[in-house]
């Protein structure tokens, strides 16, 4: 798939979705349930009316953040698979310095900011040194990141479940969770009515989607991180220290899902709970980031199509009496076909739909 042309890549995104949701819909078919209602109650789910769409893009804001986090170290050749640690400990970093630094400030509306931007940076740096880790044990001491990422994603959700229940909970909190965020801190609505749902968290999102786009493309520190990730020896030979550009690809990737973690708390809890409660954002954005191609910008209609998903398996769950494991089971065949575009490359040469490649 690194080889195939940008046309090539949409192609394949397409094919694969629209084939994952033709299959998905024989198998409701097949289990009994009426294929067209569940069509129709994606659609309604998804997008059906202003609550749908406000509750897929908050979902999509945090696949797109989380997307662009594992495609900075996919598109470099290193396999950060620790994005849902570097959450976890993000958002908990951003709770954590705002509930502490918040007796110290004033109330209102200046309090209020100056907590979200400590909150922000906490989250960010917690995320990028989370991630600079298993960068600085790849690079100099030849670990495999996979395993490494993996594991610390458990070692982040056991310490920071740890930390909630117990040095930073809410004993009057009825769940295991940490003290609520001051009421002067969250993102105003402005658009949208929605408490979970903030344009300054859909702008954010923008603002990194095209920052890191054109980190990754337009500048020579983008370059020396694809070339280290791919031909340590050519970017060795070149001028480049392959091993610290490794470090500071992972750092980059962390940091972004660190923010994550921060626009996670700040503008749809509103508190942190036991991270083993949390959704899958880190591991679902693997998937959103390959559906892309590890392309920046593609990660944002990849984002968008499983905030969707995931906004209609809420509605059907609710309002229908399909099981709502078929929505997992149509990301999953996504997945699986993505991963396969020679196939589909295959495909496109036996129907002359695709020409020959020089």
């Amino acid at each position: 798939m690194l080889d195939a042309t940008v046309l090539e890549r949409i192609g394949i995104a397409i094919a694969s979705t629209a084939l994952a949701l033709c299959i998905g819909l024989l198998i409701v078919a097949a289990a009994g349930h009426n294929p067209l209602l569940f069509a129709n109650q994606l659609v309604i789910g998804s997008f059906g009316s202003e609550r749908a769409v406000a509750r897929t893009l908050t979902f999509s804001v945090l696949f797109v953040l989380a997307g662009i986090a594992v495609a900075i170290a996919f598109r470099a050749g290193v396999f950060n698979i620790g994005v849902q640690g570097q959450f976890i400990v993000g958002g908990f970093a951003t709770v954590a310095s705002i509930v502490s630094l918040a007796p110290y400030l004033p109330d209102g509306t200046v309090g209020g900011i100056v907590l979200m931007l400590v909150g922000t940076l906490a989250a960010v740096v917690a995320g990028g040194l989370y991630a600079a880790l298993p960068g600085v044990l790849k690079a100099y001491g030849d670990a495999n990141e996979i395993i490494t990422t993996i594991m610390l994603n458990f070692i982040a959700i056991g310490f920071v479940g740890w930390l909630v229940a117990g040095r930073f909970s809410d004993p009057e909190a009825t769940a295991t969770r940490t003290e609520r965020l001051p009421d002067n801190v969250g993102f105003p609505s402005v658009v949208f009515d929605d408490p979970n749902l903030s344009i300054v968290g859909i702008g954010a999102t923008i603002a990194v989607v095209a920052l890191i786009a054109v980190i990754m493309t337009r500048t020579s520190f983008g370059y020396d991180m694809v070339t280290s990730g791919h031909q340590e020896s050519a970017a060795t030979y070149s001028g480049v220290d392959a091993k610290r550009m490794i470090v500071s690809t992972m750092t980059l990737s962390g940091m972004v899902a660190g923010l994550t973690g921060a626009i996670f708390a700040i503008m749809i809890q509103g508190y942190f709970t036991d991270p083993s409660g949390i959704g899958n954002y880190g591991f679902d954005a693997i998937a959103v980031s390959l559906l892309a191609a590890n392309n920046p910008v593609g990660v944002v209609p990849a984002g968008l199509l499983f905030g969707g998903l995931e906004s209609a398996g809420s509605h059907i769950q609710i309002n229908s009496d399909v099981p709502v494991q078929l929505i997992d089971g149509i990301v999953g065949l996504v997945v699986l076909f993505v991963a396969v575009p020679e196939l589909f490359r295959m495909m496109a040469q036996r129907t002359g739909l695709g020409g020959d490649r020089e």
